[in-house]
């Protein structure tokens, strides 16, 4: 596809390969993932950057978007014009069963939909019909049948295919995926149709790269089928309980993996040394595996290994000195294990750090002096440590830290005021620190902040006099203090890039919305719990902000 908008197809080449596993940085909105979500709803975003003003191309489609009903066919458009119809229509929620048809025949390369809900066997027909133009697909949830999905043989080009959560989608049907010979990417995640059985039309796939059955149930025995993918660099069986040490035996041949998810429980220490001759392996996320600080004896001999997820196991400080020979490790993630300061010492020389999440260890002040020469390092989680202010001194010269949670009881205004040095902040979590009005005025030195969880429950109006001017805010959290009144919404109003909003728990009334209208790029917006009623968000949403998507209170 052309200049004017382009997805990324090709998920599997991120030069960002070694920071996936790293779960530090997200952002509480009740159980959704706001970051992730709106990084994912982006991919389909074809605003222009860089430029207040309305581009022209903008404007028209807006108006196309508003007068979608009057439109029979899009076929006669250049192609990239009629793509970016259809990913604003999608990305605004606007694509429906009659407007879908004026999409047929218009050689759409993408048609990434997502969780869109009401895509069927009808909307497929559509969807083959761009014939060999077609080269990705993207659906979630969706009613689509084995019938619908056999229509895509019409789409002989296709290089990206994703049926997510697809449940209607049978056996017989993920069997068809043999005809598609021009995959690189493919997803079933959560599919209970995805079997060892099933798994054998993968075996022709020799173009895949990136392969994922995240949460699949039935596929005990069935990774036997991809040796003989020998392109495959990315594989993705997280979740999926039934995997066992039995399943590892056939990924010991993947020569060219780079990346691998597993996250099973039946997975142990014995399973993790079919992976020692993997040696292009950048990325081993294990996370609730039923591992020791043995498998170390496995993953320290692996010469390319960046990132390592080994949070939720069953790691203890016994063990941990083979840690230091993961001299490569940019990221490390050992959250939730039974690991202290001693373990700590063994990082000091992981002088690549870039990333290290060690949250709800057993990790206190003095731990800390450990990691004070690893001047790499952007993100840091200590949630739920025993960390306090004074250790938060020896980490001062930290200056590239970009990402930083502090969701610690014994964080108060004091360890704020300590971390004023690091001006390059784009993330902080303080959801569970004591911070009053007066540690607030410490933010003032964060000018880059994108994202700021505040939540003690402490903070009044006077405290968000001191965040109004934070420009760059993307993603605020405020839930929790229960003295807030609707004029933090007037102080806010100036936050324009504001993407996700939570107030829940304060004092907000319905009289406070109106000082939201000016937020136009707000997605997500929760007032659960206050004097809010959904009536009203919902006219708000109609009159003045036509992307938000996801509001609390969503029920009359």
């Amino acid at each position: 596809m052309g200049g004017a908008c382009s997805l990324k197809r090709d998920q599997h080449d991120d030069d960002n390969i070694s920071r996936r596993g790293f779960s530090s940085r997200y952002f509480k909105f009740g159980s959704s993932n706001c970051l992730q979500s709106f990084l994912l709803e982006r991919v389909v975003d074809c605003h222009p950057r860089g430029n207040n003003s309305p581009a022209l191309m903008e404007l028209c489609i807006h108006k196309i978007r508003k007068d979608i009903d009057k439109y029979q066919s899009f076929s006669m458009l250049p192609r990239d014009i009629s793509q970016l119809i259809f990913d604003n229509l999608v990305y605004s929620n606007r694509l429906s069963d009659d407007c879908i048809e004026a999409f047929r025949d218009c050689a759409l390369h993408d048609m990434w939909m997502g969780e869109y809900k009401g895509v069927t066997d009808n909307w497929m027909d559509v969807v083959s019909s761009q014939g060999s133009s077609l080269l990705s697909v993207y659906i979630v949830g969706s009613e689509v049948t084995d019938f619908g999905f056999s229509l895509l043989q019409n789409c002989s080009n296709l290089q990206a295919l994703s049926f997510d959560c697809c449940d209607r989608i049978s056996e017989q049907g993920i069997k068809q995926v043999s005809g598609f010979s021009n995959l690189t990417y493919l997803s079933f995640r959560k599919c209970v149709s995805v079997t060892a059985e099933a798994m054998q039309a993968l075996s022709s796939l020799d173009k895949l790269v990136k392969l994922d059955f995240e949460r699949c149930p039935q596929i005990h025995g069935g990774l036997v089928h991809l040796q003989g993918l020998a392109k495959l660099e990315s594989l993705s069986i997280r979740y999926c309980q039934c995997i066992t040490d039995s399943d590892m035996k056939p990924l010991a041949g993947l020569a060219s993996l780079k990346e691998l998810q597993i996250l099973c429980i039946y997975v142990t220490d014995y399973g993790v040394s079919y992976l020692r001759g993997l040696n292009k392996l950048v990325v081993l996320n294990m996370e609730g595996s039923h591992v020791t600080t043995s498998c170390l004896d496995t993953i320290s001999d692996l010469p390319s290994l960046q990132s390592l997820n080994l949070s939720r196991c069953c790691l203890r400080d016994d063990g941990c000195e083979k840690f230091s020979a993961l001299r490569n490790l940019k990221v490390l993630n050992l959250g939730y294990n039974h690991i202290t300061d001693a373990c700590l010492g063994y990082l000091e020389g992981l002088t690549k750090l870039e990333g290290l999440n060690l949250d709800s260890c057993r990790i206190t002040d003095d731990g800390l002096s450990h990691l004070a020469g690893l001047s790499k390092l952007e993100e840091l989680n200590f949630k739920f440590t025993l960390v306090t202010d004074d250790g938060l001194q020896k980490l001062t010269g930290l200056t590239r830290l970009k990402s930083l949670n502090l969701d610690v009881r014994r964080i108060t205004d004091s360890g704020l005021a300590v971390l004023t040095g690091f001006t390059g902040l784009t993330h902080l979590d303080l959801f569970g620190a004591h911070i009053t009005d007066s540690g607030t005025k410490y933010l003032a030195y964060f000018r880059n902040l994108q994202s700021l969880d505040l939540c003690g429950g402490v903070l009044t109006d006077a405290g968000v006099e001191n965040i109004k001017d934070l420009s760059s805010l993307m993603f605020l959290n405020l839930s929790k203090n229960r003295n807030l009144t609707d004029k933090i919404l007037e102080l806010l109003s100036g936050l324009t890039l504001l993407v996700c909003l939570n107030v829940s728990n304060s004092c907000i009334t319905n009289d406070g919305l109106q000082y939201l209208k000016p937020l136009k790029n707000l997605r997500s917006l929760d007032l659960e719990y206050c004097n809010v009623t959904a009536s009203e968000i919902k006219k708000l949403q109609a009159n003045a902000l036509p992307n938000l998507v996801r509001y609390r209170p969503n029920q009359p």
